[in-house]
């Protein structure tokens, strides 16, 4: 992989040149949308153009083939300045106050940590109307101001977990842009958080004190891969029970095998509103970070993660070929129709569908 040190752009970057100011995407002399080339792309993102990385993100979640191409070749330019980024997943139960923990997070690290930080906030999409609200900017109002600090929510698109299909390769544009910190805030509605999990090096999870039984209805999966899990909220009358529920967890924690790094899930209280217990929670994340970087661990899962990446594109490449085939779009509507009234199964369906599809000439 390629030294960062070699490009002269990054260094500006890190030497502390401020990135540009949020503004409207770059217009040519007649008002539109200008129509950057390659080069434009990747120079905007190594130099740190906010408008420019949220052009290029804009492009790998568009569906058009063009876009698409365009996007890959961007990636790949990017690649070799990618990989240095502390990558942190944070979930939680609904109501838990993420959007304010990261916030908070975020602010400390810009302001103290002099650290460039990028969240990239999944949405819940409504099964419904297949929209979502993507309103992160507007709950994270300091931070989406700090010239230090991205934000980018994203729609959930189908994927289990609320984690956005293309929320892997955001990240690697990120980095390649300077942000030396990238946080994924899942959607936390207890699907699979296994995806997000897959895609950073630390994965926090935010739990409430004072709810009710504090382990009841908590999947154990979800805790056994949680590097650290912070109770929030944890000020004024709800502070001793924040302490109660972290004695709680820790016993839980015991009780889960050995992570085969040796790293022992840490339980803390925190409160965003209050600023306490922040500090203390990255301290978490860089000791972690130092402990299985010295073992290197953390390169062995960004090189699995890289493979697993590769899997799933190929899965998400196959199922949109198939369903845009036209010997299948044909045929697809009298099969439902069948398995509908029972009259095949499913199973049955699905492989009329496939030996169709692999037929074709």
């Amino acid at each position: 992989m390629a030294d960062k040190k070699d490009n002269p752009t990054l260094k500006t970057v890190r030497a502390g040149a401020k990135p540009s100011k949020p503004g409207a995407p770059l217009r040519n002399r007649q008002g539109k949308r200008k129509e950057l080339t390659l080069g434009e792309y990747v120079d905007g993102i190594l130099g740190g153009d906010r408008v420019v990385l949220s052009q290029a993100i804009t492009l790998i979640e568009s569906s058009l083939p063009e876009h698409m191409e365009l996007a890959l070749e961007i990636i790949e330019r990017c690649l070799p300045h990618t990989g240095n980024a502390i990558r942190v997943g944070i979930t939680g139960v609904p109501g838990v106050g993420k959007s304010t923990f990261i916030e908070t997070l975020g602010i400390y690290l810009t302001e103290t940590e002099k650290r460039r930080v990028a969240v990239l906030a999944i949405d819940p999409r409504s099964e419904r109307t297949k929209g979502s609200i993507l309103g992160d900017k507007t709950r994270m109002t300091s931070l989406a101001t700090d010239p230090n600090a991205f934000i980018r929510p994203s729609a959930a698109a189908a994927s289990l977990g609320g984690v956005a299909r293309n929320t892997r390769e955001t990240i690697l544009l990120c980095e390649a842009a300077g942000f030396n910190t990238i946080i994924v805030e899942t959607v936390g509605v207890g699907q699979s958080e296994t995806t997000v999990h897959s895609m950073v090096d630390f994965f926090l999870l935010l739990m409430l004190a004072g709810a009710g039984d504090e382990l009841q209805g908590i999947k154990r999966g979800i805790m056994e891969m949680a590097d650290a899990i912070a109770i929030t909220k944890a000020d004024g009358a709800n502070a001793t029970k924040a302490k109660l529920a972290q004695k709680e967890y820790q016993g839980a924690i015991r009780l889960f095998p050995p992570t085969g790094t040796g790293w022992t899930p840490r339980v803390l209280t925190c409160s965003a509103v209050e600023n306490t217990g922040i500090r203390e929670v990255w301290e978490t994340v860089l000791e972690h970070n130092g402990s299985l970087s010295e073992k290197g661990f953390i390169a062995q899962m960004r090189r699995e993660q890289g493979k697993k990446w590769m899997h799933e594109a190929i899965r998400l490449s196959l199922d949109e070929r198939f369903y845009d085939d036209p010997n299948i779009k044909e045929a697809l509507g009298e099969i439902e129709r069948e398995v509908a009234q029972g009259h095949t199964s499913p199973f049955t369906g699905a492989k009329r569908l496939l030996d169709i599809y692999g037929n074709k000439p």
